[in-house]
């Protein structure tokens, strides 16, 4: 399993990152389940809007995240949310 977490999202997305190009031939290459989550997805489209990242490409890569077939979206409701910080006081 491979999870996509915010900093190799936005590697991804914006080809004036410095890791984009090590960010596209990870994704492209890897052949392991695909998993992210709603924070992170959140969180992608928070930092790049304020990195001024164009907003339409921003929306636009969100959404295709969301209807990629080969991705997995865990959304985190409030039983999970707990469970997590659960994690971290233990």
């Amino acid at each position: 399993m491979v999870l996509l977490d915010t900093s190799g999202l936005l590697n991804y997305l914006r080809q004036h990152e410095p890791q984009h190009q090590e960010a596209v031939q990870l994704l492209n290459s890897a052949s392991n389940k695909l998993v992210t989550h709603s924070y992170v997805l959140a969180e992608v489209v928070a930092l790049a809007l304020v990195r001024r990242f164009p907003r339409p490409a921003v929306l636009t890569f969100a959404m295709d995240l969301l209807d990629n077939p080969d991705i997995e979206t865990v959304w985190i409701d409030e039983q999970l949310h707990r469970q997590a910080m659960q994690l971290l006081v233990d």
